[in-house]
């Protein structure tokens, strides 16, 4: 559930947009959606049976950590904790849609997604306390598919909820390498196919030439994504799978 000093809000009102330009590209999105409620636009659209367009979309990757029942004995209790940094990525797809009944669709959205996450261990040492942190950088290939329930139409405006199932491939993922070679610079090997449960809700705006939405979406993995290897920043997880939340711009005609 979302929450006022909920991170993904944190850290979207802390980027180089700020929190005024956005709210100011809120209030314009309103005044414009207001105006064009003095005619109704693309009457034609909610006839079609098809629908085609594009998304572009901010992620906040995240990972839902279970660390191992004995992970302090595992380095003789030096570690103490284990925490996922999320960061934020980007992602770019093609929206297609099919009518199915006047308030249910089927919805395709392939798509390519850019994501960054961290893992924080802290450990204590003899004189003081000190944090290791892997990288783990992805490139996704998404591919959900989502029943979308819409509201009906008012003038220019509705609103949906949506739910569904994402089938995902890591295209960076590094699950064949060396871990023995690669030594001091040795990364948390992830399994490179995942599935994820997701479900979210937005409102669209039908403007003069084509439809404009804003969605909010959140991702759960399946799949425990962490390939065992003999060292501590794995053995000291027992199961790690991915959270994603997809704040999305789409633009369809």
């Amino acid at each position: 559930m979302f929450r006022p000093n909920h991170p993904f809000l944190v850290t979207l009102f802390k980027s180089k947009f700020g929190l005024k330009r956005f709210f100011v590209f809120i209030i314009l999105l309103f005044a414009m959606g207001a105006e064009c409620q003095q005619t109704i636009n693309l009457p034609a659209y909610t006839r079609a049976r098809l629908h085609f367009g594009f998304i572009i979309a901010v992620n906040w990757a995240d990972f839902a950590i279970d660390p191992a029942p004995n992970f302090p004995k595992i380095s003789a209790d030096s570690l103490r904790t284990i925490r996922s940094i999320p960061q934020v990525g980007f992602d770019l797809g093609i929206v297609s849609e099919l009518k199915l009944s006047q308030y249910l669709k089927f919805r395709f959205v392939p798509s390519l997604g850019f994501s960054d996450r961290q893992i924080a261990y802290s450990f204590v040492g003899k004189h003081d306390t000190f944090t290791v942190t892997k990288d783990i950088q992805s490139v996704f290939l998404n591919f959900p598919l989502d029943l979308k329930l819409i509201s009906k139409r008012l003038n220019n405006f509705e609103a949906y909820v949506m739910a569904g199932m994402k089938y995902s491939t890591d295209l960076a993922s590094q699950k064949d390498v060396n871990q023995i070679i690669a030594g001091q610079k040795a990364t948390i090997r992830l399994r490179r196919n995942d599935w994820a449960y997701e479900a979210g809700g937005g409102i669209e705006f039908y403007l003069q030439f084509f439809k404009f939405g804003i969605e909010m979406k959140i991702s759960q993995g399946l799949r425990n994504l962490v390939i065992p290897d003999n060292f501590i920043y794995t053995q000291s997880i027992n199961s790690l799978k991915s959270k994603i939340y997809l704040l999305s711009f789409t633009f369809e005609g």
